[in-house]
């Protein structure tokens, strides 16, 4: 299995792409070891001048590349002590290096494997994990969700919070072994090659998920792990047995720009922030405004601004669900973008709400802007501890030593990535057609945060929804958690959805 998160960034949309073939447009081989000389100074979280440090951008020779070339495998040995249990395992830190189809490298990919001592791989699944972003490392989900050891992420992050890493009773090692992926530009990935030629072809949707199907195919081969049990799950990868979707954005035509759907999408989160401000709320609570968005809001804006008697029932009706002023609905004819919707929810008392979990709020550091200029108090906060967090555990624990920086959010991966398809807007409900139809005994699980207004789970409810007979809910499933982007912060949230990958693998 492996499962591509989404972690919080400032401007973010999550993209489910699926390839067949664990082969294409690249290739992995086993490196040589690098010289036992190599540079191993322990990294810090902050930006240097290493290769790969700064936005994942190519070396400027090889021979750069090669003094900067990530150390030889580091495997310990561990045990963690649990409510209930005890789990030995091995850890390794490493990478694998990539090559064109002339056989010239291109970039090491960093990756964190656990797996539990003991067990028959033969019939053990292997599940691998790697963020979205563009330009995320994959501890959001290493240390808010599955992995071994867990950041306790409160609803409210601040950054100053101290990066301590504890034993995490809902690890998912208990029933499959862990493999996370940092692509290139991230963690401790960097390019070796020279040039902008492979910048531009490893930062594009189909050159992301080339390189992290590669990996996945060889570090399987490297392992012996081939006749293990495999689910992929996430924004890329390849799908064996089952698939698992966090907090997906499954069609870019509908998400924003000039589509009015987008504003159907949004509007069951937007409500249930404002419900959650007078009591807990879970997505049973919100089937009212679902069957209103997909019926009478939404025929309403069929008809248009030009209809002005829809347009102000319309506007009435969102502030009605919101808790919006009745006067800023109607001048924005109750068509609330997310950033205006962040802004107005809590704007009488000089407050912002977050876009990864719009239930957590944050001082407006320009509340008498004409415009709006605030970051995410539920996301940008958590940058801090998780790399810390992350370059502690690698270097010391794990005792794999890299040069350069740590990239937790790589923003120059985001602003250099390449999303062009042409006439063909990227998404991913197509291919999660084709991998249904191919294969009856696949499953999917969707999962979702009811407060996350970056990918709001009613898109995914309805586009799983025009999805033909033979995606029966026996093996198509939409779960929906109180809680963010990262809805696993939360102890109930999380405790539910490992249930439900445990479930799946079973």
């Amino acid at each position: 299995m492996a499962i591509r998160f989404a972690p919080p960034r400032h401007v973010r949309m999550v993209l489910a792409v699926f390839v067949f073939a664990m082969m294409a447009g690249a290739r992995a081989e086993d490196a040589p070891q690098p010289p036992e000389q190599q540079p191993a100074a322990t990294p810090s979280g902050q930006k240097s001048g290493a290769p790969g440090g700064r936005g994942g951008a190519a070396p400027s020779s090889p021979a750069a590349a090669e003094q900067h070339r990530l150390p030889p495998d580091s495997r310990t040995k561990h045990t963690l002590a649990l409510p209930g249990r005890t789990l030995d395992f091995t850890a390794t830190a490493g990478s694998i290096r990539l090559f064109d189809d002339k056989g010239e490298p291109q970039a090491d990919i960093a990756y964190t494997a656990y797996q539990l001592d003991g067990a028959d791989t033969r019939t053990r699944p292997v599940t691998f994990l790697f963020n979205g972003g563009p330009g995320a490392a994959s501890a959001y989900l290493q240390f808010g969700d599955a992995g071994p050891w867990r950041l306790s992420i409160n609803d409210a992050p601040i950054s100053s919070a101290a990066p301590d890493l504890q034993p995490n009773a809902e690890t998912w090692l208990d029933f499959t072994d862990l493999v996370f992926i940092d692509p290139v530009g991230t963690g401790y990935s960097r390019f070796v090659a020279t040039g902008e030629d492979v910048r531009k072809r490893f930062f594009s949707v189909d050159g992301d998920v080339n390189s992290i199907a590669v990996t996945i195919r060889r570090w399987l081969e490297r392992s012996d792990r081939l006749l293990s049990p495999k689910f992929i799950a996430g924004e890329q990868g390849v799908g064996i047995r089952g698939l698992i979707l966090v907090s997906p954005v499954l069609d870019f035509r509908e998400y924003s720009g000039s589509s009015i759907l987008q504003y159907v999408w949004s509007l069951p989160t937007m409500a249930a922030v404002a419900r959650e401000v007078k009591g807990p709320v879970s997505r049973a609570d919100m089937a009212d405004v679902e069957r209103y968005a997909r019926g009478d809001f939404l025929s309403d804006l069929v008809r248009g601004e030009a209809d002005a008697e829809a347009t102000t029932r319309l506007a009435d009706r969102v502030a009605a669900l919101t808790g919006i002023d009745q006067a800023v609905s109607r001048r924005l004819a109750g068509r609330f973008d997310v950033a205006e919707f962040r802004r107005e929810f809590d704007r009488r008392n000089g407050k912002v709400r977050g876009r990864y979990d719009a239930s957590v709020s944050g001082f407006d550091p320009n509340p008498d802007s004409s415009f709006y200029h605030f970051d995410d108090p539920s996301g940008q906060p958590l940058a801090a501890p998780l790399t810390s967090a992350a370059v502690d555990l690698i270097t010391r624990k794990l005792n794999w030593r890299p040069d350069g920086s740590y990239e937790l959010l790589n923003g120059s991966v985001e602003k250099a990535w390449d999303f062009g398809r042409g006439l063909h807007p990227v998404e991913s409900i197509s291919q999660v057609r084709q991998i249904l139809a191919l294969d009856p005994k696949l499953k999917l699980l969707v999962a979702h945060g009811l407060f996350d207004l970056a990918t709001p789970y009613f898109g995914s409810k309805i586009l799983l929804d025009q999805l033909p007979a033979y995606a029966s809910p026996e093996r198509v499933k939409l779960v929906v958690y109180p809680g963010g982007h990262m809805f696993y912060s939360r102890d109930p949230a999380r405790l539910a959805f490992r249930a439900e990958a445990e479930a799946m693998m079973k």
